[in-house]
């Protein structure tokens, strides 16, 4: 806001302008009432604040990072769409701003962090794919960059997360098959450098041997986290001399690959064999047939990461007291079936 709307504001309410300053920034030391006066007035004069302004003022730039993986480079995943639409959508609200990050490598993504800290043209950073011991959440810390990871890693104990518990997902996930009637249950999963990955493993490990069921090396694929890494890692299961029944895949993009496998091997999937993905991308209700899926709400997730960024950032909340773990909900759409005696 200009100095002489400022003026103008301060003379009709017999404030001064450092006060109606103070009140636009919200500033602890004034009343409510005055704020409330003071935020009148300016629709009533028509009046817009100065968003530079008043980042200049603060010190605070009002804007967050998102640091896409170098690890991924998949930078078309429709994950990651709904991902930062959610954020943007708890931004914009506040009026705060998002800025993508791409590192090319490690090394690149660690010169960022670091030029981000001298640099201060960002409040923080919401960092994913998160790794088993992570190097980043150290990093970021000893830099004093406030951020929030959306995953977990074993060194996470001080630091703001969200995240879903993988292991229950992947173990609901293989008990639903087996009690369609399923025995012979592969999982596709991501590379085993992400902690997610290797959660996901383990739930579906789990629920076999508490079934009873043998855990076959050969029906655990790993796959890119892409259309194309879910199309090989299928190709592969079926190849081999016992084919599975049912498939849990690590994402609904691997899943798709893999339902295009199927196709191409004329296996209609769903019925020859059954399968899922996790995420539950609006997209999975549209092909054919849709795909059945572990559902977590992408967008809410997106707009949590950034809510509980910004209250790090404004010093509301401690690190450690921004913590969420939630649960994902079994989606049965149409390629979750009890298995074809004939196969």
């Amino acid at each position: 806001m200009s100095n002489s709307s400022l003026k103008s504001i301060a003379k009709k309410l017999s404030l001064s302008e450092s006060t109606v300053s103070r009140a636009l920034n919200d500033y602890k030391d004034i009343s409510q009432s005055t704020k409330k006066l003071v935020n009148e007035t300016v629709v009533e004069l028509g009046y817009q604040p100065n968003i530079f302004a008043r980042r200049l003022a603060s010190g605070n730039p009002e804007c967050l990072g998102f640091v896409i993986p170098w690890r991924d480079g998949q930078l078309n995943d429709p994950f990651l769409g709904e991902l930062m639409t959610g954020m943007s959508t708890a931004l914009t609200k506040i009026g705060w701003d998002l800025t993508v990050l791409v590192a090319k490598s490690f090394e690149n993504e660690v010169e960022l962090f670091k030029k981000l800290s001298m640099s201060k043209n960002l409040s923080g950073l919401i960092i994913s794919r998160t790794l088993r011991n992570d190097e980043r959440f150290k990093i970021l810390t000893d830099l004093k960059i406030p951020f929030v990871a959306h995953g977990r890693s074993i060194n996470c104990s001080t630091s703001s997360w969200l995240d879903v518990d993988n292991e229950s997902a992947f173990f609901d996930m293989t008990k639903h098959f087996v009690s369609l009637g399923h025995r012979k249950i592969a999982h596709i999963c991501g590379p085993n450098v992400y902690n997610f990955s290797i959660q996901r493993i383990e739930g579906w490990k789990k629920a076999l041997l508490e079934t009873g069921i043998q855990i076959k090396s050969e029906f655990l694929q790993v796959a890119d986290l892409s259309f194309d890494g879910g199309k090989i890692a299928m190709d592969k299961l079926l190849k081999l001399k016992e084919v599975p029944t049912a498939v849990s895949c690590v994402s609904d993009t691997v899943a798709m690959g893999a339902m295009q496998s199927m196709r191409n091997h004329n296996l209609s999937p769903g019925k020859e064999i059954s399968l899922m993905g996790y995420d539950g991308l609006e997209l999975g209700a549209w092909i054919d047939p849709p795909l059945s899926t572990m559902t977590q709400p992408i967008q809410t997730v997106g707009k949590n990461l950034a809510e509980m960024l910004v209250n790090l950032v404004d010093g509301k909340k401690k690190p450690s007291d921004l913590q969420k773990l939630v649960r994902a909900n079994i989606l049965r759409r149409g390629t979750d079936n009890p298995p074809m005696t004939t196969y």
